[in-house]
């Protein structure tokens, strides 16, 4: 049952930022169809951003009004919700409607706006969620959570979303159209250097159609967690009967002992999954007695800021960062960096740390890394070691550590705040919302509005010497 509760913990914990991340991977195709073209990613930062009204109304009721709102039903129709948008979105998406006299995807604009509702309202609903059961299956969700981004990179890959090559372009002929050449060779005076991509391996669709059925998956999953909890108070109950019959038959417990301390083991199989589960943050943890107000304000701003980085900050600016380089670096850097996320998790399922020290170290760690992303990014296009298979090494590889650094202390934050109580996970859920909102107002100016970081065609664009 514990590894079946693991399980549950995990595919449900996919279904909290699934939908919003296959679109996101499926952008490159999206805006070669759409009548917004490039465009199109600033419309979805607005959108997604408009989407926190959703978390901002469940914290608020949970300040004003505590203990009247339950996670339950909400979080059945906000997955539900995500079912139905990812399933019309696979038939809706190209469909246009005419806007001050300009086509627009308002059929997309919608149901993104419904999908991000979903994921931002995650924030606050699943994790709350998690808080009532046992602490370790936490680490499982958020595993989960990390898959979420993975599962459709990896889908999006097998697509063929993004594949560019460099084709050689001769001069216009007398039609007026460019005359393309070999694909690889030394280009003459007379030529130049185009970006061709290759065509996806499958429609949208059959993309859309995938995120839904991920989504149905999702639902399944809260279906028989929230049912788990139930069959095994039960039998704890019933256990407890037992042992309270069979401690009469023996000497009474000493001070300090509970009725079923039988000398240290337990009574029951079951026990003893309860028992190893429940064997960090539970009332004897040291931690939770020891976390004063300032403790509590550092781990909320560590949440703040590591989401502020990992969700608004630097995802505005990767493709400045690593295209420069070359398009198998931005590729690699954005698929690793989603594997670097479970990973992250996994490792802290097996090796957790509860120390503040450590976590400030590791922030600051993974914000150095992102220092560097950054630093690459408003260079572009022209960054450092940009013809040196090195430069391509070294943006890959600061990618996934400021993923996979920023990822354990995510993990670890929501971890001691699981062990405090259920209103400090929807405070996590409500820090996690707000930096990442704070982090896209920060940048979308900045990128889409003053223009400080150059983008530049890697093939046609060549750096002074």
């Amino acid at each position: 049952m514990a590894w079946l509760t693991h399980l549950l913990a995990c595919i449900f914990g996919t279904g909290s930022w699934m939908a919003i991340n296959g679109v996101w991977v499926e952008l490159p195709l999206l805006v070669n169809e759409l009548p917004e073209g490039w465009y199109l990613p600033s419309y979805l930062i607005i959108i997604i951003q408009l989407a926190n009204i959703g978390p901002l109304f469940i914290t608020l009721m949970h300040k004003l009004q505590p203990g009247r709102l339950s996670e339950v039903p909400i979080i059945y129709l906000v997955v539900s919700t995500g079912v139905v948008s990812c399933f019309l979105l696979a038939f809706l998406w190209q469909h246009t409607t005419p806007v001050a006299g300009q086509p627009h995807s308002t059929a997309f604009f919608i149901l993104a706006f419904f999908l991000s509702l979903v994921d931002c309202t995650s924030s606050v609903t699943f994790l709350p969620f998690m808080a009532h059961l046992q602490p370790c299956y936490v680490t499982s969700f958020f595993i989960g959570e990390g898959l979420s981004g993975l599962i459709p990179a990896l889908f999006a890959l097998v697509q063929g979303v993004g594949i560019a090559t460099c084709v050689h372009v001769g001069p216009p002929n007398g039609n007026g159209s460019a005359v393309s050449n070999a694909t690889f060779g030394n280009g003459t005076a007379e030529e130049s250097m185009e970006t061709r991509y290759s065509p996806a391996n499958f429609s949208s669709l059959v993309f859309f159609l995938f995120l839904s059925a991920m989504m149905f998956s999702c639902l399944v999953a809260f279906f028989f967690l929230n049912r788990i909890p139930k069959v095994w108070e039960l039998s704890k109950q019933n256990l407890c009967s037992s042992d309270i019959a069979l401690n009469s038959l023996q000497k009474l417990p000493g001070e300090g002992q509970g009725p079923a301390d039988l000398g240290g083991f337990s009574s029951s199989p079951l026990d003893g999954n309860v028992a190893s589960c429940t064997k960090e943050g539970e009332g004897g943890d040291p931690e939770k007695a020891a976390h004063s107000r300032p403790r509590t304000v550092f781990i909320y701003f560590l949440v703040l800021w590591v989401n502020a980085l990992t969700n608004g900050i630097l995802p505005s600016v990767q493709s400045y960062s690593c295209l420069p380089y070359s398009n198998t670096a931005y590729h690699l850097a954005a698929t690793l960096s989603s594997m670097a996320n479970p990973v992250a998790c996994t490792i802290a399922l097996f090796l957790p740390s509860r120390s503040l020290s450590l976590l400030g170290v590791l922030s600051a760690t993974g914000t150095a890394f992102g220092v560097y992303n950054m630093g690459m990014a408003a260079m572009s296009p022209c960054p450092l070691l940009q013809q040196s298979d090195w430069g391509d090494a070294l943006i890959v590889t600061s990618w996934v550590l400021f993923t996979g650094t920023l990822s354990y202390v995510k993990v670890m934050t929501g971890v001691i705040l699981r062990s405090r109580s259920h209103s400090a996970l929807v405070w996590y859920g409500a820090m996690e919302q707000l930096g990442s909102l704070l982090g896209a107002l920060v940048m979308f100016p900045l990128v889409n509005v003053y223009s400080l970081f150059k983008s530049a065609d890697f093939c046609s664009f060549r750096c002074p010497a």
